[in-house]
């Protein structure tokens, strides 16, 4: 090497040449005391001033490469920093002098040691101007720019920078505020939304202060999804951020506004060694709940991933923007695209050997390279590797668990209740007109400003009517207070509890009697309905959570409860999923192989079922809101989920016209009406015809009873002592009473007949009241709750079609969207290699890195499960005369009277990996069922199916099938099961388990929060152990040996007292029921194609909802920017594709974590880009 950095001639004066007085050599750790301890062999100096003296005394043997690390000693004392440094060492011509911090910061530039190269990077308190001024005075290479390192501390540049590089990044607008008068500045905040200089950013969007070394960063939420704000902080302990009710930004301060990207709850840390070397890692994101996952040794859960040809681009990128070899930023992967939100400049990945080994190996390279050319070393940057292994699941047998479908109703909620009223004010329809109703003929009002509108209204019209009796207002009183008394409820407005639709009537309301005939006016009106009620109960949410906690079984290694540490309340509290090698759905997540989306209809209950239940799912905590905001995928706009009640189909109308019919006969049932209402034979609808015999005098006995009810209530509000009692969910006496007394002045008209359509919400009353206020000790509730269910168990189903071709009727018009949806979900599995990767070099004890699991989860509300339900039921999907499992779920489902809240119809697709590619057996489909949630008295009488059978791979010697539908009351109580006592759970080997049952063990862990310790149960197995349908009855001491049949079942759990009032008991949820497990999917995917296709009518409405789904280009998250998406793996025909997809897949092997472009559909009618 002829000559230093700054083109001088090397001499005996210069500090660069090495002596063995030059600088003295650290030889162990004793010197340092927080040092890391090293090998002594090491070439690591510190740097000690009265050595400088002596420089002229020796010269070196050899010349040696110095590599200056001048930064604080907090960061050049880290554990990463000591592995680097010890390994860069390793090279015969480098050698690393550390710069001490106190001469950093106290010594002169020209006092500092001298180095050939210099790494040296700004953090809390580091004088980044003297390093500057080092580097201009010694010149030497700079690994990463200092200059660069001023921009990096401000958002606004980091910003600029990025967008001149042509780097995607989320959509931001600055505010900049002059310090002495922060008010003047061009922001506008609404209620749901902020305007920075003119452009308008609806919530959720983020608020960051420019400065990037505050980190107080505030994500706002819209009032729909229950509003606030979470505030991001720099981790404290466990916590990385923390849920506020505030809903409006903050007043003083420079900040960047930008859009909210949905992320499905992970963030992408990245970090480069160069431009051509780049390691990323996953972590829960901060906002989410704010709580940090720690392993057993404390530190942050994050786990490698692959990046994609595209983001390894964008880290070439930034490397080179900011000119800093070493740099960190942070990527948010939505909608199919990689933005980047930040960057950080130097840092390190935290406890990665290989990542130790990889940046060592890359710098010294880099140093050689650029200041001892002579040398020419050979090297390659360490590669990672595309060819992923595909290992065999650990799900007990010998198939893959690949994708998992559920649709599930929502949780507990309050009674709905519904207003209707005629109005004609001029107020009322300039109201109308504002909100555009005239183009559509009607409007739905469901924000807080809309309905605070219709609330001004109504107070003045009431004003009016109470100062002069006479005046023009038509609208009735008693109507009119109704509509004040709820929109008053609750003291705010939050759009997910109420809503008011307007509907323009032309020629007025019809008339419905004679005698109003005068008092009706001509000229058109408006139909005011006013909805209320029908919110998620804490009971619902619980259950909800239970649930999504329940549903991880489900996955491979969901038997791993069984490694909870003693003395731990839940599994996720020692280091998460620390106990969990290798497998479980957390971890499944976390490294991006699970493909999660949960879609919900606009429903404030669905998509609070949907939080809750992803909160459980994935062992989250905290408030529902920040997880609905990244979670939960709003469906509503393409009749996927949501269906107009409004708009009955014909046949829906006709059906309700009979079965009206029917239940207005003053006689008892005869053979005639059992054939005219029950055609199917259905058990549940003949046993509860032959419970109400005759169903006006049932009709007569109910009304009776809710009079009994409300004069109880009224009586118990003119007792002092009661009159103020807080019911479940802070209702009053008061509003219960309002409840009652509508229902029974609805129920039996003027006419004397009673008015059928009330009986659900009668039913729906009593079984909230019976479940929730059991406490106020009514009479002859139970009574009441009996022969109203009857009533309802007839009413309810039938409503969906008598008929079997009725019922598929309905159930097509209700959800072909939906069966289109899922026949692609089925589908793409095997195309979608394109997804996120995990790293399979850095991933230790992670089983299989290259292959990910789809789930989709549907939440939607009643009317969407009986319809599906329907369709499998009476599509044709099976013959039941000549399949004997299919014919047992079909007398199982018959006998279910309700579909209770939490009901779920589950579809499970499997790859067998030892089938040829092209074999119909390659991938196999299984049909789970659960009713839901237990009701009040349902112990008895129950039906019930096999239990939960997983795939076995041991179907080939089937034996004739002999079960039958079991009773509950056989199923003994379930099991306490102590937390303290260490529970042992033998893993049988798949031999031994192939002669017994395709069955698993499980364990179903409910998190016990701290209230509820003592009050819940684990279900460890039900002890009555069930028979799968495929084996035979066995002796009974084969029985004994075993393995349970696979259940969930959600203990009975007290409300946790974090937020939620009352000590409600919470019904538990029935266990999952295998309708069929010996499906394959083209039987599927064809009886799907089949169904979809059969009725023209309701397909060309599919093809209308859909296009206007996919007219937008992506399936946008609930609240979140809409984004053209990327072309890899998202375009898919809506027409099966031209090649079956049974016929192979591609094993994972073969493709490239880049993925595979589009695969390429037949281009019939449509061709539609689908975000999945």
């Amino acid at each position: 090497m002829s000559e230093t950095r700054d083109g001088r001639q090397p001499d005996a004066g210069d500090g660069l040449m090495r002596g063995s007085a030059d600088l003295a050599v650290v030889d162990s750790d004793d010197d340092v005391p927080d040092m890391q301890p090293m090998e002594t062999d090491v070439k690591i100096d510190m740097f000690r001033e009265e050595d400088m003296e002596d420089e002229n005394d020796e010269l070196p043997s050899e010349r040696q490469i110095v590599v200056g690390i001048c930064c604080m000693m907090k960061k050049s004392k880290s554990k990463p920093m000591t592995h680097i440094l010890e390994r860069l060492c390793k090279f015969d011509y480098i050698e690393v002098v550390i710069f001490p911090e106190d001469v950093i910061l106290e010594e002169p530039v020209d006092k500092w040691p001298l180095c050939d190269c210099l790494i040296s990077f700004h953090s809390k308190g580091f004088p980044l101007d003297k390093a500057v001024q080092y580097a201009k005075l010694r010149n030497p290479l700079a690994l990463n720019d200092l200059n660069m390192q001023y921009f990096i501390q401000d958002r606004r540049e980091v910003y600029r920078i990025l967008q001149e590089e042509g780097i995607d990044l989320p959509r931001y607008a600055v505010l900049n505020r002059d310090p002495d008068n922060p008010e003047e500045c061009n922001l506008v905040e609404g209620e749901d939304h902020v305007e920075v200089n003119g452009e308008v950013f609806p919530k959720p969007f983020v608020e960051k202060p420019v400065c990037a070394e505050d980190h107080n960063v505030y994500i706002y939420y819209p009032t729909s999804a229950g509003g606030g704000s979470q505030r991001l902080f720099r981790k404290i302990g466990s916590r990385s951020s923390v849920y506020s009710p505030e809903s409006s930004v903050r007043k003083t301060g420079s900040y960047i506004y930008e859009e909210f990207m949905p992320t499905d709850g992970t963030d992408v840390k990245v970090y480069t060694v160069g431009p051509d070397y780049a390691h990323a890692e996953a972590r829960k994101s901060p906002a989410l709940d704010g709580k940090v996952e720690r392993d057993s040794e404390g530190k942050e859960i994050r786990y490698p991933v692959m990046l994609t040809a595209m983001e390894k681009l964008v880290a070439r990128k930034v490397c080179l923007a900011f000119k800093q070899t070493v740099c960190g930023f942070d990527l948010l992967r939505a909608n199919g695209h990689s933005f980047v939100c930040d960057v950080n400049g130097f840092s390190f990945v935290k406890n990665s050997m290989k990542y130790y080994d990889d940046c060592a190996k890359v710098l010294g390279n880099m140093i050689m390279r650029e200041l001892a050319p002579q040398f020419h070393i050979p090297w390659s940057v360490p590669m990672e590797a595309e060819d992923i292994p595909i290992v065999p699941t650990t799900s007990g047998t010998m198939m893959e668990l690949r994708c998992v479908i559920a649709i599930i109703r929502h949780g507990d909620r309050t009674p709905k209740q519904k207003m209707k009223m005629e109005v004609r004010h001029p107020l009322f329809f300039e109201l109308f007109d504002k909100c555009g109703g005239y183009k559509s003929g009607k409007v739905k009002l469901k924000k807080p400003k809309q309905l605070q509108e219709v609330l001004d209204i109504a107070r003045l019209l009431l004003l009016e009517l109470g100062q002069h009796n006479d005046c023009e207002i038509e609208e009735k009183k008693s109507k009119l207070e109704q509509l004040k008394t709820v929109l008053e409820m609750y003291g705010h407005f939050s759009g997910i509890n109420r809503k008011v639709q307007l509907t323009y009537l032309r020629n007025g309301q019809p008339k419905a009697s004679s005698e109003e005939e005068d008092s009706k006016r001509e000229g058109p009106s408006l139909l005011l309905v006013l909805k209320w009620g029908g919110e998620l109960t804490p009971a619902g949410r619980v259950q909800a959570e239970e649930l999504g906690r329940a549903f991880r079984c489900m996955y491979p290694g969901g038997q791993a409860g069984s490694h909870r540490a003693l003395g731990c309340e839940s599994p996720v509290e020692f280091g998460d999923y620390a106990g969990f090698p290798g497998c479980g759905l957390l971890r499944l997540h976390s490294t991006y192989r699970h493909d999660l989306k949960i879609y919900a209809s606009d429903e404030g209950r669905v998509q609070m079922t949907a939080a809750a239940f992803a909160k459980g799912l994935l062992a989250l905590e905290g408030e529902l809101t920040p997880i609905l905001v990244q979670m939960v995928k709003s469906a509503n706009m393409n009749g996927l989920l949501d269906s107009d009640s409004d708009s009955l189909t014909d046949c829906q109308q006709k059906v309700k016209a009979r079965l009206h019919e029917i239940m207005q006969k003053d006689e008892e049932f005869s053979q005639d009406d059992y054939q005219k209402l029950a055609p199917t034979g259905s058990p549940s609808l003949v046993n509860s015809m032959k419970v109400i015999e005759n169903p006006v005098k049932t009709c007569d006995k109910v009304y009776a009873l809710i009079q009994r009810l409300t004069s109880q209530i009224r009586k118990r509000l003119e007792d002092p002592k009661s009159s103020d009692l807080q019911l479940y969910h802070s209702e009053t006496l008061e509003l219960m009473l309002q409840r009652w007394s509508k229902l029974e002045r609805d129920f039996r008209m003027k006419s004397g007949r009673y008015d059928i359509s009330k009986i659900p919400d009668i039913y729906d009353c009593i079984k909230y009241d019976t479940q929730h206020n059991s406490s106020l000790d009514l009479d002859d509730t139970l009574e009441l709750f009996r022969l109203s269910r009857a009533l309802a168990d007839i009413v309810i189903p039938q409503e969906y079609g008598i008929s079997k071709a009725e019922k598929l009727d309905i159930a097509q018009a209700y959800c072909v969207p939906l069966m289109k949806k899922i026949q692609l979900d089925l589908q793409r599995t095997h195309e979608d290699e394109a997804v996120n990767k995990l790293h399979p070099l850095y991933s230790r004890g992670v089983m299989s890195p290259g292959r990910h699991v789809r789930t989709r989860l549907y939440f939607t509300s009643e009317s969407h499960v009986h319809s599906l339900l329907s369709v499998f039921r009476y599509g044709g999907l099976l013959d039941y005369e000549k399949d004997q499992q299919w014919k047992q779920a079909m007398d199982y489902l018959s006998a279910v009277t309700e579909l209770n809240y939490m009901t779920q119809i589950v579809i499970m697709l499997y790859e067998d990996n030892n089938k040829d590619p092209s074999s119909e057996e390659r991938f196999h489909v299984e049909l789970h069922f659960s009713p839901g949630v237990k009701g009040c008295e349902d112990e008895e009488n129950v039906p019930l199916g096999f239990g939960f059978r997983p795939a076995s791979s041991e179907n080939q010697d089937k034996k004739p099938n002999q079960g039958s539908l079991e009773d509950l009351s056989q199923d003994q109580p379930d099991q306490a099961l102590l937390v303290s006592e260490p529970i042992n759970i033998q893993r049988r080997s798949p031999m031994i388990r192939n002669r017994k049952t395709g069955s698993m063990e499980v364990l179903s862990e409910t998190s016990l929060t701290q209230s509820s310790k003592s009050s819940t149960s684990h279900r460890l197995f039900p002890s009555g152990s069930r028979q799968s349908p495929e084996i035979k009855p066995a002796s009974g001491l084969e029985l004994l040996s075993m393995p349970p049949v696979k259940r969930f079942s959600v203990s009975f759990a007290r409300h946790p007292t974090n937020g939620f009032e009352g000590c409600s008991m919470v019904p538990s949820i029935y266990p999952l029921e295998t309708l069929h497990n010996l499906l394959s999917l083209k039987q599927v995917d064809e009886f799907l194609n089949a169904v979809c296709e059969s009725s023209s009518e309701a397909h060309a409405k599919t093809m209308k909802a859909l296009s206007g789904l996919f007219d937008s280009q992506s399936q946008p998250s609930l609240y979140g920017p809409q984004w053209p998406l990327s072309s890899s793996g998202s375009e898919a025909s809506l027409r099966p594709p031209s090649r079956p997809c049974w016929h192979g897949s591609v094993p994972s092997s073969a493709v490239s974590s880049a993925g595979p472009s589009s695969p390429i559909t037949e281009n019939t009618a449509l061709n539609f880009s689908y975000s999945e």
